[in-house]
């Protein structure tokens, strides 16, 4: 297995070579060995996921260059439960057309907990411009669903849900109007998508925030989740990126 790989979405979409390191709990030296592929494969951004119990990526990621910029948390809850628990909440329903240019406008104001926004070496135009490619795609691919929580007769929320083979159905984005974000909008919507996900016959249910994300660790766990993993986001800029500098 390669040590580093070329990211070409990424790099695309940002405007900058972008990689991410393969290996799983390296030695010194082999990640030494990675960073020299990184550098000559000419990757100005590089990404590395690490498990946070694995102490040696932790110690040496600042000493090759690598900053840390998200915390990712992964929480999950079982479906295994009464049909008549977690069902889909009035006023949560399944996108329809009209309702793309409020959700995009939503999706690029959103999300600013993201590793993206705050590496500080991405454009924000471009960090919003992803959630708005991300939200769009999801309305216009036909897989998986997005919910739609309803507030006045206008989008007021939405949650992008995904199912899988293996049985896990995944909360991909969820994002809530701030001016009605103390209507419940979303615990309605991950009620609505947890009826989802059980009518689709997953057993369990999992989503991906922030560890800085309080507020929507706060939802999941009302809803019945539990951590099931966590996750360092690191970052390694070898030049000023697009929007800002290294």
């Amino acid at each position: 297995m390669q040590p580093v790989e070329v990211l070409p979405w990424d790099s695309a979409f940002f405007g900058a070579r972008i990689g991410r390191v393969l290996l799983k709990s390296p030695t010194a030296e082999e990640l030494s060995e990675a960073l020299h592929q990184a550098d000559r494969d000419g990757i100005v951004c590089l990404y590395w996921l690490v498990d946070c119990a694995d102490t040696l990526p932790a110690r040496v990621a600042e000493n090759c260059g690598f900053r840390l910029v998200d915390i990712r948390v992964t929480l999950e809850r079982a479906l295994s439960v009464p049909a008549g628990e977690d069902p889909a909440m009035p006023g949560v329903r399944h996108y329809i057309p009209e309702d793309l240019p409020a959700l995009i406008s939503l999706a690029r104001e959103s999300h600013r907990d993201s590793r993206f926004f705050h590496d500080g070496n991405f454009a924000v135009e471009r960090c919003e411009a992803l959630y708005e490619e991300w939200i769009r795609k999801s309305c216009q691919s036909g897989s998986g669903a997005v919910l739609v929580a309803v507030e006045g007769q206008q989008p007021a929320g939405y949650c992008v849900c995904s199912v899988s083979q293996d049985g896990a159905g995944n909360i991909g984005l969820i994002a809530v109007d701030p001016r009605w974000r103390r209507a419940r909008l979303g615990t309605a919507l991950v009620a609505s998508a947890l009826g989802y996900f059980r009518a689709a016959e997953m057993r369990v249910a999992t989503v991906v925030t922030q560890g800085r994300n309080i507020a929507s660790q706060r939802l999941y766990q009302r809803c019945g989740f539990v951590t099931q993993s966590i996750q360092l986001w690191y970052h390694r800029w070898t030049s000023a990126g697009p929007g800002g500098s290294a």
